[in-house]
């Protein structure tokens, strides 16, 4: 009887081991074939080499980053929230000292120099997604390249359906020029914290790394200076057309610095001068130089007004602005505008750009400032912005300075797509998507090549812009372009083949929520699901 029992004992433990050994045999769902080739990455990459597979996110995934370093969680946690709301997988940020184990992502840095201040090198395996760079800048530009790798639906602010997949393979990517930005004018039309803040994270999400913000103008100024309050109070208070203006007060801008650090954005501040400062002007009339205030301005004709350039008062009150603003940017450059000062004797103009130059160093930061400033007594340190004038900028080389490429007939934001545009202006040039995307910085001017460039720019003027749709509008799709000139080789781009990547990008954009302009050059396509999958 006991025989018999051990015996049924055996028994069942033998059936209960052979189950167990058909379930761990059964073979792992098979994972979707995927061509990471067939990505439609702006901008383009140095490299992508496919491997033919695909990883996928699941609720088991996480976001591992190498050691206890803040920065690299914070730099986790920056992707965690843009994956999370879409996928409503609930991606953690945890550390580890090793690569995790399956079925995650993995941030680390590298003690190789080779990729450089922004470079970064994405390898996606079926197992493991492993994103690697020299410096964290590196690490949030390979992030950008992980959201494009995923389905469009990602950049969605509320839950979607979708298999959550990135193909396999490795991409190596680094930026042609350190300087890849673009410009907002709000002194024209005034726009608020969080309206930057929108702009910021939509430059981001393309790799540039530079936010010049154009604080002052005849118009209106923008920031507070606590030596001289009536800068904002009267003289922020209005704005084109006549409606009610606005300014940052000092608190407001630090955090649009922070904002925009935690993105390895730049600001670069512009307090534009001589000229354009009806502003201030009229919140002073000892600028001028008959001592009497204008009245406040709000049209949009240029190169009129001129702060008095004899006057030691002129000078105090450049000292102070760019002592405040120096001590709030943490940035090297304090753009000094400098352009279309017509009003100004060109003498007088010199004297002047020379004296603010050494007010700038005196604080700490180095002079950026528009081509006419090339006429003043630079060095290397010094860095001038080409918007119209080549023969200027050939003489910013002369004198070791560094240049920023922003030609108004090939950059300007606001410059109107074709004569139907309802927004923009076309003084400069109409300028479609193909205008805005077939040049090269290096051989745009005979005699400047790439040495002599440290990026590239684009502006956006606000005279006719008044919301933030307006902004989306004229901004993209000639963005990503711009974006794309900035970090990708000019021998890899190609009009043809950059438009169908382009109209790839109708998804994302709407999931983005960017109002966005619909240029019949392109074939604006929704990515089907399985546009990326390899074929049969």
């Amino acid at each position: 009887m006991l025989q018999s029992k051990r015996t049924n004992l055996f028994k069942v433990f033998f059936l209960i081991f052979v189950l167990g050994s058909l379930v761990s045999c059964e073979p792992e769902k098979p994972r979707t074939p995927a061509d990471l080739s067939k990505v439609s990455f702006i901008p383009q990459p140095v490299s992508v080499t496919a491997t033919g597979s695909s990883f996928e996110l699941s609720d088991k995934t996480d976001i591992y980053v190498q050691g206890e370093s803040e920065e690299l969680q914070q730099i986790g946690q920056y992707l965690a929230d843009k994956l999370n709301p879409s996928t409503g997988l609930g991606l953690a940020v945890k550390s580890t000292t090793q690569a995790p184990k399956a079925g995650n992502i993995f941030l680390t840095l590298s003690d190789s120099d080779t990729l450089g201040e922004e470079g970064y090198e994405l390898t996606v395996t079926e197992d493991l997604v492993t994103l690697t760079a020299h410096r964290p800048a590196g690490l949030f530009r390979g992030i950008q390249t992980i959201r494009q790798a995923l389905p469009a639906k990602v950049e969605s602010s509320d839950r979607q359906e979708a298999a959550w997949i990135i193909a396999t393979g490795t991409i190596l990517d680094y930026p042609a020029y350190v300087h890849r930005g673009s410009m907002l004018d709000v002194s024209r039309h005034f726009f608020g914290v969080e309206d930057v803040k929108r702009f910021i994270e939509l430059i981001a999400a393309y790799k540039m790394n530079v936010l010049h913000l154009h604080l002052s103008d005849d118009q209106g100024w923008r920031i507070e200076i606590k030596s001289w309050p009536n800068l904002t109070t009267h003289g922020g208070s209005t704005q084109v057309g006549g409606g009610k203006g606005g300014f940052y007060t000092q608190e407001q801008y630090t955090d649009l610095v922070k904002y925009a650090q935690a993105r390895y954005i730049t600001i670069i501040p512009e307090i534009d001068m001589p000229g354009h400062t009806n502003a201030a002007l009229a919140s002073y009339p000892e600028l001028n130089c008959n001592g009497k205030a204008p009245e406040l301005y709000t049209g949009t004709e240029v190169g009129f007004s001129t702060l008095c350039v004899n006057k030691e008062i002129t000078y105090k009150f450049i000292d102070d602005v760019v002592r405040e603003l120096a001590g709030l940017t943490p940035g090297p450059y304090i753009h000094v505008g400098g352009d279309e000062s017509h009003a100004t004797k060109k003498a007088d103009y010199l004297l002047f750009v020379n004296k603010v130059k050494d007010i700038v160093k005196s604080h700490g930061k180095r002079m950026a400032g528009w081509d006419e400033t090339a006429q003043a007594n630079l060095d290397a340190q010094d860095v001038v912005q080409l918007w119209a004038n080549a023969d200027f900028a050939k003489l910013a080389v002369s004198k070791d300075a560094k240049l920023v490429m922003s030609p108004a007939n090939k950059a300007y934001l606001d410059m109107q797509y074709d004569s139907t545009t309802r927004l923009g202006l076309h003084w400069a040039a109409y300028i479609e998507l193909d205008s805005a995307y077939i040049w090269d910085p290096a051989t745009l001017v005979p005699g400047i090549t790439k040495e002599n460039i440290l990026g590239v720019e684009a502006p956006l003027w606000t005279e006719t812009i008044v919301t933030m749709d307006d902004i989306e509008y004229m901004v993209f799709p000639r963005l990503p372009g711009y974006a794309e000139i900035g970090w990708s080789s000019n021998a890899n781009r190609n009009w043809d083949e950059y438009k169908v990547r382009l109209g790839r990008q109708k998804e994302r954009f709407e999931a983005m929520g960017i109002n966005y302009y619909s240029s019949k050059l392109v074939e604006w396509t929704e990515v089907e699901k399985d546009s990326v999958k390899l074929k049969d």
